[in-house]
């Protein structure tokens, strides 16, 4: 993903975005949220993101959100109240996180509006009031609500549903099928006795809208369907759509051994049980580009410093149990300033992240490529002596030494390389400061002895 496509998720998220200082003074906001509160964004940077908030909700923010986010370094789920431009009120969830090594520090905060979660509480008191049958329903509701909110993937969310389903409509079977990547329907949780013997049928799968099936009705239609369902002793089935705004998730489908007929309790179930599960998949599928984001470079989509930190303690904890060597391998793009200053800015962001893709290719597949500063870029390499470090390292100058073609221009770099490594047994364990010090400093020694080439370092 390229610096546009952060750009453009980043403002066209399907929640607010905000950025503040540690003080809470705002310093980037997204699309969603201006077209959320009617401020246009010039309006809302530079502002304290408390005056965004009514009276009630900026008493809880400043004496118990913003304690708790300091003390804790982030803060999830947290109930508020917007007041938009025009003074009506948006009652909103908010979750976030402090990154106090950032450099300047800022809070980053994801607001979700929570418009529906309202809506849907208030249909559980008309439920709830309607008749006495309904309470097993609003359990079911319940229940679901307390497995949805410690999902923390979209197997856990598929598989709460599917289980959840299962027993609240009496199915014999349920599955859930949710698109991937590239558009496609898989089945992620639950048990489809019709797989391997029906083809999926796409007006069916594709719906969005409720669909009941009996095998008695779709004889014509549907031929394979029916003989299908009867072959695996089925006489139902229930497809409910998972979709959030325009966008198709996936599907809950229903199997039942005896034909149903279904009425409208049912339906206003599987809507509710369907809006809960669509809107926590983006919930869990946001949270998770966020935190992708977070320890992530933006321009390269490379690990950054932090999650680069990470990667090094944990790999010394597995060298010295294991006692396999690890190294790192330190990179600097060489006269890059010369590329900024002829070629421009953007051709220079264009050439480090050609030179990422480089990298990443010149690198075993379990090793981790990060971007660390403007142009500095680490290579950890687990299970690696100094000859196989050094190995990768020349494997990767070689790999820069071809022009980089930007916009049909052929630019020529270079990079030079310094390696460290850590062998348990031999070398007493350095700190992950002290193996990229040590990198950091052969790389230099790279650069002082003419650049282009690698500079081992050894343990002192």
């Amino acid at each position: 993903m390229n610096a546009a496509d952060y750009e453009k998720l980043y403002r066209q998220a399907p929640c607010g975005l905000v950025s503040t200082t540690p003080a809470g003074i705002v310093v980037n906001v997204n699309d969603t949220l201006t077209a959320w509160t009617g401020y246009p964004a010039e309006d809302i940077v530079g502002r304290p993101f408390t005056s965004l908030l009514d009276a009630g909700s900026q008493i809880f923010f400043e004496t118990r959100h913003t304690q708790i986010l300091h003390l804790r370094g982030a803060v999830k789920e947290v109930a508020l109240t917007l007041r938009r431009a025009d003074a009506s009120a948006l009652p909103v969830l908010i979750n976030s996180v402090l990154l106090a090594d950032e450099e300047p520090a800022v809070i980053r905060t994801a607001i979700f509006d929570a418009t529906d979660r309202l809506e849907y509480e208030s249909e559980l008191l008309r439920a709830r009031r309607s008749a006495e049958s309904s309470e097993a329903r609003v359990r079911v509701l319940q229940d679901v609500s307390s497995l949805f909110g410690v999902s923390v993937s979209d197997e856990d969310v598929a598989r709460a549903f599917a289980d959840v389903a299962r027993v609240a409509f009496d199915a014999t079977e349920t599955t859930v099928l949710l698109r991937d990547d590239e558009g496609f329907l898989q089945a992620v949780a639950g048990v489809n006795p019709l797989a391997g013997t029906v083809p999926p049928i796409d007006s069916l799968r594709n719906t969005l809208a409720e669909i009941v099936v009996h095998a008695d009705d779709v004889e014509v239609e549907h031929p394979l369907l029916a003989a299908g369902m009867r072959n695996a002793r089925l006489e139902s089935l229930s497809i409910t759509p998972l979709t959030n705004d325009a966008d198709h998730l996936g599907v809950l489908v229903c199997f039942f051994g005896r034909r149903r007929d279904f009425d409208e309790h049912f339906f206003e179930l599987q809507r509710a049980l369907g809006r809960q599960a669509s809107q926590t998949l983006v919930r869990v599928r946001l949270q998770r580009k966020l935190e992708h984001l977070a320890l992530h470079d933006a321009l390269t989509g490379l690990a950054n410093r932090e999650l680069l930190q990470r990667g090094i303690d944990a790999a010394l904890d597995d060298a010295q149990e294991s006692g396999e060597p690890l190294s790192i391998v330190f990179l600097d793009v060489d006269e890059f300033k010369s590329v900024n200053d002829r070629w421009g800015h953007a051709t220079g962001d264009a050439v480090l992240h050609e030179l990422a893709v480089r990298l990443s290719a010149g690198v075993r597949s379990d090793d981790v490529v990060a971007r660390i500063g403007g142009d500095e870029f680490v290579v950890l390499c687990t299970a690696a002596d100094l000859t196989a470090a050094a190995a990768i390292a020349d494997r990767i100058l070689n790999l820069t030494r071809r022009a980089l073609v930007i916009d049909g221009t052929p630019i020529h770099v270079s990079m030079s390389a310094g390696v460290s490594t850590y062998q348990p047994g031999q070398d007493p364990r350095p700190t992950s400061e002290h193996l990229l010090t040590r990198a950091d400093g052969a790389m230099y020694r790279s650069k002082g002895s003419g650049k282009d080439r690698v500079t081992i370092d050894s343990p002192s």
